[in-house]
């Protein structure tokens, strides 16, 4: 069974991610394609990530694309999942592919499918394409060779990089950087933000120094993932060598990790509202933040101080980015607490090397540390403190969890009463203006691997909140 979760389909390498199965997957998204744009010559870009046999998959993919009359454009080296998406707008393509599974461990490849608009499919149109997998069989597969393919420009080879790198400097205040003369230490995790967060850190004329920029399909042993733990060689670099700021990003570079210059690892909940406050007071942008459900109300808060509005949605950048497509005027600034980010001008799509560069511009133009930042937005809004927590647990413990929440929904937490259950993607228990405990079961981690996810956000420093699961 092939199912899309919050952000693609993902798989074991071999096991149930194989040849058969991504051109069964690429055969349904060309059976949606033909049908949406039957008389269209628009083609699809097609990328990849440093993950093993990634490069390989992409090329079935091509091969599929191109037996069903559909143009490949497959990207010559592996590519950040942003970029992609900054392709498919800006050469307006009719839709993207790309194989990754973001922040998994090496033993899962993934797919990713963007349409036109440039952000990761909704659930209509991935239920369409599941729909579509359930009914094709191998002899329905239509595929040509890659040679074929090249010869009869059905696949043609892609660079995405120029296009993107010349978007990013347009959103960035490279002069601010230019000026600042700060230092920065950057982990890119062996995944796809090599020569790009990099490169344009030294466009910039920021000096850096990048480790495990070299391909390395097992990661160094760890998930690609930039949070605090994996990013421990990071925090040595930037206190030993005193860099004023440390970066990474993510195996596909849409997730972002930052270090202020003490070594303290910033979450994306005081990330975002940082560079809510920077956009607003840098380039007066009101309107619209997005932020998904179990995201801070940090940002709600700030926003209130600032009069701008706040739109909360599911689990999932998707539905960030159409909130962006349905408002460019009016959007400032889209997050999730689990590393994503884009704002206005963007695409609606995850970017982690725009979040970094974004961060640095921060610290260059303010001239303070992040959390010196994080204590001038504080007074303005109130002390504000957020946890989250996953748990991993057998199967059956996990059910039993989540037959208690729909079925036996709780009337207080710690002795807390529960004002009301925003259940839009999981159980978000409001406890009062101020407080607010959720959980939720992830929808990136592979099945066998799922965490519930516990994200509580305590503004009026509440007692402390025991769960037992």
């Amino acid at each position: 069974m092939i199912r899309f979760g919050t952000s693609g389909w993902r798989g074991i390498i071999a096991e149930d991610f194989t040849y058969n199965s991504v051109a069964i997957v690429t055969q349904a998204i060309a059976n949606l394609i033909n049908e949406k744009y039957k008389e269209s010559s628009a083609p699809v870009i097609v990328g990849y990530d440093t993950r093993f046999m990634s490069e390989d998959f992409a090329k079935t993919s091509a091969e599929v694309l191109a037996g069903n009359g559909i143009r490949a454009l497959l990207c010559k080296r592996d590519t950040p999942t942003p970029v992609i998406a900054y392709d498919i707008v800006h050469s307006k393509l009719v839709g993207g592919i790309n194989f990754t599974a973001s922040h998994n461990s090496y033993k899962y490849n993934g797919l990713k499918y963007s349409p036109e608009w440039g952000g990761p499919a909704l659930p209509e149109t991935t239920q369409k394409i599941e729909k579509y997998c359930a009914s094709i069989q191998s002899k329905d597969i239509k595929s040509v060779s890659f040679e074929y393919g090249i010869k009869n420009k059905l696949i043609e080879m892609r660079n995405p990089r120029t296009a993107y790198i010349k978007k990013i400097k347009e959103l960035v205040n490279f002069k601010a950087l230019k000026k600042s003369k700060i230092k920065v230490a950057v982990d890119v995790l062996h995944g796809t933000g090599n020569d790009y967060l990099d490169a344009l850190l030294d466009d910039a004329g920021i000096r850096n120094i990048t480790i495990n920029k070299n391909r390395d399909t097992m990661f160094g042993g760890i998930a690609p993932e930039p949070s605090e733990k994996n990013l421990t060689a990071l925090v040595h670099l930037v206190k030993q060598e005193s860099y004023k700021l440390g970066f990474s990003t993510d195996g596909d570079a849409d997730r972002f990790g930052i270090i202020d210059s003490d070594g303290t690892f910033i979450t994306p909940n005081q990330a975002i509202p940082v560079l809510l406050y920077h956009l607003n007071k840098t380039r007066g942008w009101t309107g619209i933040a997005a932020r998904s459900v179990m995201t801070t109300h940090f940002i709600d808060k700030l926003a209130a101080k600032i009069g701008v509005d706040v739109v909360e949605t599911p689990v999932g950048f998707k539905y960030i980015g159409d909130i962006m497509v349905n408002n460019p005027d009016k959007f400032i600034i889209g997050g999730e607490e689990s590393g994503g980010l884009t704002v206005r001008g963007h695409v609606p799509e995850k970017d982690g090397i725009l979040a970094c560069l974004l961060m640095a511009e921060v610290v260059a133009m303010s001239k303070k540390t992040i959390t010196d930042l994080l204590r001038d937005i504080k007074k303005l809004t109130g002390e504000v403190v957020m946890s989250r927590l996953n748990f991993y647990l057998p199967s059956e413990t996990m059910d039993a969890f989540r037959d208690t929440l729909k079925n036996r929904t709780p009337k207080d937490v710690a002795g807390m009463k529960i004002q009301r259950n925003i259940t839009i993607d999981g159980d978000k228990f409001i406890i009062d203006d101020n407080n607010w405990i959720g959980f939720r079961f992830s929808g990136t981690e592979p099945e066998n691997l799922k965490p519930i996810q516990l994200l509580s956000s305590i503004i009026n420093l509440s007692p402390s909140i025991v769960i037992f699961l």
